[in-house]
């Protein structure tokens, strides 16, 4: 049983784990909390770089290229003329669809391969900044030229822009990695918890400003002509132009707000080291430890346990938005103002999940975390266009406004922002929990594991959902399936024990 007293990251647990860098080569942890220089800068970082994923990657540019692009250029090509309408249509955004999990199982691949060697070099090598500095150009390059990505074979080709999209999503995870190995250094053990749930409160709040302003100075005028008589900067909605925006916008926020970070964050690294003894030995130890992964058994517990849960909040999160929009009808300003009111329960899900942490631990606010999102979930499911409560209350008008006028809207509104707080939260906590239980001086190394837990079974959700719906012919028992993956992830880490004060464990 996990004890009740606070634990995040306050415990030495040299005892357990014998270092493997040389005492005095590195600190062991830094000074200072969340909103002192060093603290405040590792976060920043996050408002500077995670608009790119959750623009480009979830709401805005992927659902584009596989519709308007993908999904639009096949059937501008003829070669579904044979077809009927409907079915002409359902075959293209099954392509579209087709054409981002590709994209997405290429860069998992990749990153899942080599971002356990990356860590495990960062814990042994030089100055960290350069690396991100490297990984972030490349984001930052990569996300702008997405500018030129157009329907009807215009711009660049879509062999180009599926490359920009895995090199960035690459560089993206490369950059966590190094990201997450310089925490320890960034404040007081005690205080990691609140740095990391404020990095990625800030990460969804610049969205959410981002989101705001896409919808303020385009989309409304284009729709209402308000707050504008037409889109500003001669920006042209049929065109696509404000999608196709999104990646210069989120490439520019790169730069400009990564400049803080590189100035005033801690870097752990040693000045000098060896990067090619770096890999060499990093190499080897990632090797040494998947073959003695006896000896970090409640580590490699959780890193299980979270491949599953990470796995059912991936699918969850990627799969509701089709769900709503089938079962509720919701059209493009809803989906717009759904992800803005997303990204903004987001922000202070990051600041919830390491305020949890200090006052339950760690642990068990991961466990509340997830068993919220599973309840969440059981709610949506009960929603449909002529009922809540399966059944139980029927739907009906609340208003007659632009976006969301029923009581299922409201409701199934509402029950995303408990899934939205609680992901994030949980992302914040996880993060914490690995710092926790890894090795000292190894952090870098196990962040790389880490990466692989969220990477390496990604395709298990979708895969779920998949067979179920097809097994019952029912939309919501396919969904459903997700808490399967949950109630795995949730069970496996009830039996991870956590390390007390004192070298005792729990």
């Amino acid at each position: 049983m996990e004890s009740a007293q606070p634990d995040p990251l306050v415990r030495p647990i040299s005892s357990q784990f014998p270092p493997t860098v040389p005492p005095g080569s590195r600190p062991a942890h830094g000074e200072g909390g969340a909103l002192d220089r060093p603290g405040f800068a590792w976060a920043v970082f996050e408002w500077a770089r995670n608009p790119y994923y959750i623009l480009i990657v979830i709401y805005v540019f992927a659902p584009y290229f596989a519709r308007d692009i993908i999904g639009a250029d096949l059937l501008a090509s003829g070669a579904l003329d044979d077809l009927d309408p409907e079915t002409a249509l359902a075959t293209a955004n099954a392509q579209g669809q087709a054409t981002i999990a590709s994209v997405t199982k290429w860069a998992g691949m990749i990153a899942a391969l080599t971002a356990p060697f990356l860590g495990a070099a960062l814990d042994r090598g030089g100055r960290l900044k350069p690396v991100l500095a490297v990984a972030l150009t490349t984001i930052a390059v990569s996300s702008s030229l997405l500018w030129f990505a157009m329907p009807g074979g215009q711009g660049l080709p879509i062999p180009a822009i599926m490359a920009l999209l895995v090199i960035a999503y690459v560089a993206f995870t490369y950059s966590e990695v190094t990201h997450n190995a310089m925490l320890s250094v960034s404040g007081r053990p005690d205080r990691l918890s609140m740095i990391s749930g404020l990095g990625l409160g800030l990460g969804n709040l610049a969205a959410t400003l981002i989101f705001v302003g896409l919808v303020v100075l385009f989309v409304l005028p284009a729709l209402t002509g308000w707050p504008f008589a037409a889109p500003l900067f001669g920006v042209d909605i049929d065109e696509f132009e404000h999608m196709r925006l999104a990646g210069p916008i989120c490439g520019v926020w790169l730069a400009l707000f990564s400049i803080y970070f590189f100035r005033h964050a801690k870097d752990p690294g040693v000045p000098g080291a060896s990067w090619r003894r770096a890999l060499l030995d990093g190499a080897r130890s990632v090797l040494r430890t998947l073959s003695e992964a006896a000896k970090y058994r409640e580590l490699m517990k959780f890193l299980v346990a979270r491949m599953f849960y990470a796995d059912a909040m991936a699918a969850l999160l990627a799969l509701g938005a089709v769900y709503v929009a089938l079962f509720l009808g919701w059209g493009f300003l809803e989906m717009l103002c759904y992800a803005i009111f997303a990204s903004a329960c987001a922000f202070c899900g990051g600041l919830l999940g390491g305020w949890l942490d200090t006052r339950i631990g760690v642990k068990r606010a991961l466990v509340v975390e997830i068993a919220a999102m599973m309840l969440a979930l059981s709610a949506q499911l009960s929603i449909t266009r002529d009922s809540l409560g399966f059944g139980l209350i029927e739907n009906y008008t609340v208003w007659d406004g632009l976006a969301f006028q029923t009581l299922s809207d409201v409701v199934y509104l509402s029950l995303i922002s408990v899934v939205a707080v609680a992901a994030t939260a949980s992302l914040s906590s996880s993060r914490s929990m690995l710092v926790t239980l890894a090795p000292p001086g190894r952090s870098g190394e196990f962040f790389g594991l880490y990466a692989i837990a969220g990477t390496i079974t990604v395709w298990m959700g979708p895969l779920l959902v998949q067979y179920f719906t097809l097994w019952f012919t029912d939309q919501r028992i396919g969904m459903a399936s997700i808490s399967i993956l949950f109630l795995i992830g949730l069970t496996m880490l009830l039996f991870v024990r956590m390390p007390e004060r004192g070298g005792a464990t729990a």
